[in-house]
């Protein structure tokens, strides 16, 4: 779909070429435009993919192309566009954007207005909407206003898939790793088209770092054309820590100027007109410094119209800037998916992912590979020290002896891998499970791995979990990583598999404190904590969770883990109201995806209704 799309843009880009701007009035050049011939496809391609949030007249007929306020009235163009062509319509106005950011979670609201420059008056064309998001983007709701009309985005259950309010939707889709697109039918030509879509995105930690990437660099084609036309850009940023500490400002793109400042709260606004329309995407980052390991806990009242009238809770562990805190030795499993649908790109993508995080692992960690599709391959009969030699022998014998073929069968190898680590001690045993596919005992997989680890040793077996493609089944995957105190992750494209497996597999495997509980709590009437299975601290990776409860929440909670050294590690964190902070906004995607997938593996009705309201 990513493909065909650059090429409908390329396409359209070149008929917008047909358009008659007046005397002295021309277009930006573009990339169509400028490129070489020897260029590579894929870098041709990558040109043409939404770097922030566009609009697109939708052409299925190259005829109905023309300016609507100045016709130039070319000679009929016959035949039709198949797939139809896409137009990057020209943005108008003010390009706005209110974020809110809050531990490791930004909420962006982006609004706009585009005008279709390229249809004929009195002509219409559907417009096709595409919102790139951050890192693990998350689309809210989108509102958009067409002249005399409105339309605005719905949650609907499973059950409703072919009501008539879907039917008549916007052919929604995700394209690519977290770019949405959708459609407004016919919109006529010379109209202007508004949008506000909100979305959530995830912050990138780095010791005590957390760095905003919001996608907002515009390509020169959607400047529109004449000398007096205005372009303001506006960002309001609010910046809520979470913990009570003080912020530093590192760096960012724009020019912001500080509105306030508070212990864990600041604000900064950016607003100017502009010539042409931001080339560089909104990037911020900040510290929360603190040295040593920290924490909270936050409490919150339910909204009036929640269906679930209990007390809302999250309680938050920092891994701080301290260099003395070891991360645990390993011994680390891979199993990859050789079936026959990786065959190409993800394959190979795979393989340098999986190789790249090898080279990650430390001499005294041990790892293993065991590739599968109805059948198994081992690399070695026991695991190998990740010394030079042996990493070098897994890379030959992953180019060598591997080829993608056949069928998927998960549970053998994971049985296998199982064995391997069974006498591990005094270091993390982790299976990082990589596949594209979907496997009908899905919940035999799952059910089995939680009847393992109930009588598990005194650090048990960790699972995460990498997806690639739309295929395989994430609610499948998130569970069994969430059963095995591990991550999840999936790629979309092959382009993106290399760098998230890799990114994962760094936060799966930096453990500085496992084993984690939660004392104090067992004197309340209710309790629900998502996830159940509480994962471990990461050096590169904040933790945070959250739940319901009934009763009366301590002053403060114990938490307590296993250091590298096996001895105990115990913190006391305080309890405080969230107050001024977007406490549900924070927790609100963790909690549907981990319910989803919990609802998944039970089929339990009422988790889903829950997942829905």
């Amino acid at each position: 779909m990513a493909r065909e799309f650059a090429t409908c843009v390329e396409y359209g880009l070149s008929l917008s070429k047909r358009i008659y701007y007046g005397k002295e009035m021309t277009p930006a050049a573009t990339a169509a435009m400028t490129r070489s011939m020897s260029a590579k496809s894929s870098d041709v391609d990558e040109s043409y993919f939404p770097t922030a949030v566009m609009a697109y007249a939708v052409v299925p007929e190259p005829d109905m192309v023309d300016n609507p306020d100045v016709p130039s009235y070319q000679p009929y163009v016959h035949g039709r566009c198949e797939p139809p062509a896409l137009i990057p319509l020209h943005m108008h106005g003010v390009a706005a954007m209110e974020i809110d950011c809050c531990l490791d979670h930004a909420n962006v609201c982006f609004s706009g207005a585009w005008r279709v420059h390229c249809i004929k008056a009195n002509s219409k064309c559907d417009v096709r909407f595409a919102v790139p998001m951050g890192e693990q983007g998350s689309l809210l709701g989108v509102e958009v206003e067409v002249t005399g009309k409105s339309y605005h985005s719905q949650l609907i259950e499973a059950g409703d898939a072919n009501n008539e309010k879907v039917r008549k939707g916007g052919n929604g889709q995700l394209m690519r790793c977290s770019t949405y697109t959708f459609k407004i039918p016919q919109v006529e030509g010379g109209s202007t088209v508004s949008i506000k879509v909100i979305w959530s995105q995830k912050l990138l930690y780095h010791e005590g770092q957390f760095s905003l990437n919001v996608p907002f660099s515009f390509p020169a084609f959607v400047n529109p054309i004449g000398k007096k036309i205005s372009k303001r850009e506006k960002i309001l940023l609010n910046v809520s820590s979470g913990v009570g500490k003080e912020i530093l400002c590192n760096s960012t793109s724009h020019a912001l100027k500080e509105l306030r400042r508070e212990v864990g709260k600041m604000g900064f606004l950016y607003d100017a007109e502009v010539l042409t329309w931001s080339t560089s995407d909104f990037i911020f980052s900040y510290n929360v410094y603190s040295k040593d390991l920290f924490g909270g806990v936050l409490l919150q009242s339910p909204f009036l119209r929640d269906i679930d009238d209990r007390q809302m809770f999250c309680f938050y562990l920092f891994p701080g800037n301290n260099q003395s805190m070891k991360a645990f030795r390993k011994e680390v499993i891979f199993i990859i998916d050789i079936s026959g649908s990786m065959k190409g790109d993800p394959f190979e993508s795979a393989k340098n992912g999986l190789l790249s995080s090898i080279q990650k692992l430390n001499p005294e960690d041990s790892f293993n590979i065991i590739a599968f599709n109805t059948e198994t391959f081992l690399l070695s009969p026991l695991m190998e020290q990740a010394t030079e030699e042996a990493i070098i022998k897994a890379t030959q014998w992953l180019n060598d002896t591997l080829t993608a073929d056949g069928g998927t069968n998960i549970l053998v190898p994971l049985k296998q891998a199982i064995k391997l680590l069974a006498e591990t001690t005094n270091s993390i045993p982790v299976i990082f499970l990589i596949t594209d596919g979907a496997v009908e005992d899905e919940r035999d997989i799952c059910n089995f791995v939680k009847g393992y680890l109930t009588n598990g040793g005194s650090i048990s077996l960790r699972i995460s979990t990498f997806g690639i493609g739309s295929y395989c089944n994430h609610h499948f995957l998130r569970m069994l990583a969430q059963i095995g105190r591990g991550h999840f992750d999936i790629a979309y494209d092959a382009d993106s598999v290399d760098f998230r497996m890799q990114k994962l597999f760094t936060t799966a495997s930096s453990i500085i404190l496992a084993d984690i509980t939660v004392d104090a709590l067992e004197h309340l009437e209710s309790l629900e904590m998502l996830p159940s299975c509480i994962p471990d601290l990461s050096r590169g990776s904040p933790l945070i969770v959250s739940g319901r409860y009934s009763g009366n929440f301590p002053d403060s909670v114990k938490i307590s883990g296993t250091l590298t050294d096996m001895s105990k590690f115990t913190i006391d964190l305080k309890a405080r109201k969230a107050k001024d902070l977007p406490f549900d906004r924070v927790v609100a995607r963790r909690q549907i995806d981990l319910l989803t997938a919990n609802a998944w593996l039970s089929g339990s009705k009422e988790l889903e209704q829950k997942v829905c309201y």
